[in-house]
């Protein structure tokens, strides 16, 4: 599946910053449909209104954490087919077999730079 520039992107993070770095990176990348949510909740609520081609979520967040979202993401039929990664401060191994078995497609450790995560989407979408 070759990489879509228009697709609308979901940025998840309960840091405003962390949206932010994460939005101009992604503007930086070539995309510019970039949506954004500050909880898993809220995500959700989002996803249920618009078909995003990729999710990208910060793991630690309140009241939902990314990995609940990414759990509700897999388990609604309607949603469970939204590439998915997962961005943390964390690389604890536990962490990322969790995520790997809830269904992410990839996962980025904290700080991160355009090319890191411009490798991250493409392995995602297979370019």
């Amino acid at each position: 599946m070759a990489l879509d520039l228009n697709m609308p992107i979901l940025v998840v993070d309960d840091y405003k910053t962390m949206i932010r770095i994460i939005r101009n990176l992604l503007k930086q990348l070539g995309f510019d449909d970039v949506d954004e949510a500050s909880d898993g909740t809220e995500a959700l609520g989002k996803m249920k209104e618009r078909k995003y081609g990729l999710v990208i979520s910060d793991w630690n967040m309140e009241p939902m954490t990314g990995y609940e979202l990414l759990k509700h993401v897999r388990a609604d039929s309607g949603l469970n087919k939204t590439p998915f990664i997962m961005v943390t401060a964390e690389s604890k191994t536990e962490n990322v077999i969790a995520a790997k078995k809830a269904g992410v497609n990839n996962y980025i450790v904290k700080p991160f730079n355009a090319q890191t995560l411009k490798g991250k989407i493409e392995s995602v979408f297979g370019d």
